[in-house]
């Protein structure tokens, strides 16, 4: 029986008042952001959050890279800067760093590709650290943030200026994670035995023989040492400036709430991991959705052989012109079709088979049942979704945490990765993408990947969605918070208490014998008037 136009009414006025109450119950979210690829993932979350019936205010520079001033999701609090993380600051570094790589491989090259980063990650913080002291010297700014009840901040601790921030207003503090502004995320929060746990760069695996346990040894020396002599200290300086001495920004970054990391256990080594530590990995990817028309139909013109999509992300436009022409002929000698995320000069050497263009719906491109290959530069998030919808990888990686990425997904059988040096030396990419597409093993094992990621009671976004609502529930988490943290490092190893058994054990075992040479030392009486006699 369908409804009246009373019962319409009162069905109408009812949906409406769930929505207020819904939207009357939600939080409000401050959220800081790292540019570029972080934001990509970042937005799907706040769109999630704001489907929840929670506010969510972003704050942004006035160069904002990503980071669009309207949206029906969010609203802008723009901070003004002279500079920013975006195309003008990042490609530069990319042409030297893809530069060097190319280069012959000696230490010299090693050494200054290490110097190029350095200076990359030093510049990068200097730019985050100005931003928050325009902030806080906002008092205006600072003010209306604080009037505005904010429930918790969420930010990529990438950079430290949503750490700083959330100290500054006192509120709970999450973090969508994979990378901290000292390496990787677990490093500052989790046991990390050097043994099994490859630092990054290293391109080692969690099986190392003895000199490659040096190497590992040697690469977190040299993380330590960035972080200790050009990152830290940037933040430590605005903490001293606006918080007071004693304050300590390691304290700041280490406490955080909740840490919402982008791995999980399909893609990263197994380790040691910690109470607040909730893993997300793939959370940004989902079911495919319908191609627009025109890839639809280069899709399906492939026939029988399929398609293989190239995309280096975010960061990477371009690469030099004799290699995209060398991987365009390659391409051309291919019977699969191409579609190739690709901003530079049109290649010379391009086929009738590749479709070259400036952007693609890579998700819903990797879940079309006509992708055969996906060559890509490494990044996460490229990387989750080809294992989302098991497809194998070709890597191309360029700099930072791809090479490693790649790597997880090698040791589990799902890609072949060739370095910038050799990717235009003979034929070594045109017989790496042969090899990925004619050994079924490759595909085999990428499609257990994807089984063994979607095998889960709670999709990574809904997780995600829940622990934030608990954190903002309880005012934080402190309950999952180890306090390991405030203690200083010789409590921390132990080195006090080990000193003082072994103080101990040298107390009991030398305390006999002191004694006993002081009395063998002193001179009997008897021996003492032969003495006197004589």
């Amino acid at each position: 029986m369908l409804p009246d136009g009373n019962t319409k009414t009162i069905l109408l006025l009812l949906a409406v008042v769930i929505l207020t109450l819904r939207v009357c119950h939600g939080g409000r979210i401050l959220i800081v952001p790292l540019e570029g690829s972080h934001w990509v993932n970042m937005d799907i979350m706040v769109k999630a959050l704001h489907s929840q019936g929670h506010s969510v205010d972003v704050v942004r520079t006035n160069q904002s890279w990503y980071i669009k001033d309207d949206s029906p999701h969010y609203k802008t609090i723009t901070v003004p800067v002279a500079e920013a993380f975006n195309h003008d600051f990042i490609n530069p570094i990319l042409k030297q760093i893809i530069s060097i790589e190319r280069g012959e491989s000696s230490v010299m090259s090693f050494a200054s590709l290490q110097v190029e980063m350095f200076s990359a990650m030093f510049n990068m913080h200097r730019i985050m650290c100005k931003m928050a002291t325009v902030m806080f010297k906002d008092k205006d700014l600072m003010n209306s943030l604080k009037e505005r009840n904010y429930d918790l901040v969420l930010t990529d601790p990438a950079w430290g200026a949503g750490i700083l921030l959330a100290h500054a207003l006192k509120l709970p503090l999450v973090y969508n994670v994979r990378w901290i502004t000292s390496g990787e995320g677990h490093l500052a929060i989790a046991p990390s035995p050097l043994s099994y746990i490859p630092m990054t760069g290293t391109g080692l695996s969690d099986k190392m023989s003895f000199i490659q346990r040096v190497k590992n040894l040697l690469f977190y020396l040299i993380w330590q040492g960035q972080n200790g002599f050009l990152i830290a200290p940037q933040y430590q300086a605005v903490c001293h400036e606006f918080f007071g001495p004693d304050v300590r920004y390691n304290d700041l970054l280490q406490g955080a709430d909740l840490w919402l990391m982008r791995a999980d256990f399909v893609f990263e080594f197994p380790r040691p991991t910690m109470p607040n530590v909730v893993y997300i990995g793939g959370f940004q990817c989902k079911p495919s959705e319908p191609l627009p028309e025109h890839l639809e139909d280069f899709v399906q013109s492939s026939g029988e052989h399929g398609v293989i999509l190239m995309s280096l992300g975010t960061f990477v436009n371009e690469l030099p012109a004799d290699m995209t022409n060398e991987i365009a002929a390659a391409f051309a000698k291919l019977p699969q079709k191409v579609i190739w995320r690709h901003k530079g000069d049109r290649p010379t050497t391009l086929g009738n088979n590749t479709l070259v263009v400036d952007w693609m719906p890579q998700n819903d491109l990797l879940g079309h049942p006509k992708i055969k290959l996906f060559v890509a530069h490494g990044g996460t998030n490229g990387i989750q979704e080809a294992i989302y919808h098991g497809v194998p990888v070709v890597g191309l990686p360029v700099f930072f945490d791809q090479y490693d990425n790649l790597l997880r997904l090698k040791e589990r059988g799902g890609a072949k990765i060739l370095t910038l040096a050799t990717v235009d030396k003979g034929n070594n990419f045109l017989e790496a993408v042969q090899e990925v597409l004619n050994k079924p093993s490759y595909r085999a094992n990428m499609q257990r990947l994807s089984r063994l990621h979607r095998d889960q009671p709670m999709k990574p976004l809904d997780t995600a969605l829940f622990w934030i609502e608990f954190v903002m529930r309880h005012k934080g988490a402190a309950h999952l918070r180890t306090e390991a943290y405030r203690l200083p490092w010789y409590s921390y190893y132990s080195v006090d208490v080990v000193l003082f058994f072994l103080a101990t054990v040298a107390v009991i075992t030398f305390l006999p014998l002191v004694f006993f040479l002081l009395i063998n030392a002193r001179p009997r009486r008897g021996e003492k008037r032969k003495t006197n006699k004589k």
